[in-house]
């Protein structure tokens, strides 16, 4: 069998689409896994790092863009559609399943036009642009939180959660204080922004530690950066005393959980389904220009919950973070809730739920050829 996947650009639509690889290798190693993306998004280097072949559209995306910039990327819909009909010609799959972003776009619709199995999957509560279109042509939708459901067709639409890959849910601690240097008998705070790193979290994090100073000999940092930042944080640290270790990207996320207390991050679906299912206490940072606020509805939910605390972009001051950390350090009931509060959202099958939906649309589409 062969499974076309496509989407990207951030690590909030590419991770999902790797777990669902990684579910259809399980079940049967001879099935065959294509991406599709672009080659500036996240998925150019790390698909090719994890393994798959990796197949690139020239698209754009429209949001946020200056009028002539979204002239440029009109133009480039044409261009997808071309690289999108070679692709399919080519590869020949037998699914194909859209994971967001606007590199899912052309191809999905025109699979489905060509009578090929398609399907996409939303994993924010507001679902994006790309998707909310293909909802109306694709034979299944499969979305994280039931708040998007409405946006779907009904009958087609299904609520199996967000696929998070299974090594997430395999990390070692020992292991993992070993790979980042860290102690194994100190409180650890994993802080990340996403795949490209947060410039305010980042500042806001080397403030905090201004207001941490009596809590060095006791608190520890794994800070991924992104790329821009990480000299000038990394010398923040120095600076400060603080013990830890900091990266402008992190691979072994697995390990990065494992090694942590709690958690400092964006709100994006597929950092919440991974903290989740892990169970981890969390501090959401929603990213402010996210799509329909997609981000603030999705850490509101987990706040509301019990899940998680929630600090505002616009409210956020190194002493409130600081005293975020510090309330969560001293309190370990409260963490205890949160853990158990996060485990009880938590999807951790959501990714074989996606799978057999798209294996009986497969067998679904063979059966008609039969006939």
């Amino acid at each position: 069998m062969k499974v076309l996947i496509a989407g990207g650009g951030t690590g909030g639509h590419l991770f999902p689409g790797l777990a669902l690889a990684e579910e259809f290798k399980r079940r049967d190693e001879g099935t065959e896994v294509l991406f599709v993306g672009t080659e500036h998004g996240i998925e150019a280097k790390i698909i090719p790092r994890e393994g798959y072949p990796i197949s690139f559209l020239r698209a754009e995306g429209f949001v946020g863009l200056s009028p002539s910039r979204k002239l440029k990327a009109a133009a480039k819909v044409i261009l997808s559609v071309m690289d999108s009909y070679k692709i399919l010609r080519s590869v020949r799959p037998d699914i194909v399943i859209g994971v967001g972003g606007y590199a899912s776009g052309a191809i999905v619709l025109i699979a489905g036009l060509k009578s090929i199995p398609t399907m996409v999957h939303e994993q924010n509560s507001v679902p994006g642009l790309t998707n909310k279109i293909l909802g109306k042509f694709v034979k299944s939708v499969c979305v994280t939180y039931p708040e998007s459901i409405s946006s779907f067709p009904h009958g087609k639409t299904s609520l199996t959660g967000n696929p998070i890959r299974s090594k997430i849910l395999k990390g070692d601690r020992d292991a993992a204080c070993r790979l980042f240097s860290l102690d194994r008998d100190m409180f650890t705070v994993f802080i990340f922004g996403g795949s490209s790193g947060a410039r305010s979290i980042n500042r806001t994090m080397v403030d905090a530690l201004n207001h941490l100073t009596d809590l060095k000999e006791n608190i520890q940092f794994l800070h991924q950066t992104g790329d821009r930042d990480y000299e000038n944080i990394r010398e923040a640290y120095r600076k400060a005393g603080v013990k830890g270790t900091i990266a402008p990207f992190i691979y072994q996320m697995a390990e990065a959980y494992a090694a942590a207390d709690i958690v400092i991050s964006r709100a994006g679906a597929t950092t919440l389904a991974e903290v989740t299912a892990l169970g981890k206490p969390v501090i959401l940072i929603p990213y402010p220009f996210a799509a329909g606020r997609h981000q603030e509805y999705n850490a509101m939910k987990l706040r509301e919950m019990g899940a998680a605390q929630m600090i505002g972009d616009s409210e956020m001051r190194g002493e409130t973070l600081a005293g975020s950390i510090r309330e969560l350090y001293r309190n370990r009931p409260l963490r205890e809730e949160m853990i158990r509060a996060s485990r009880g959202l938590g999807k951790p099958d959501a990714c074989s739920r996606i799978v057999d939906i798209a294996l009986s649309l497969v067998k679904g589409n063979r059966n008609v050829r039969k006939v």
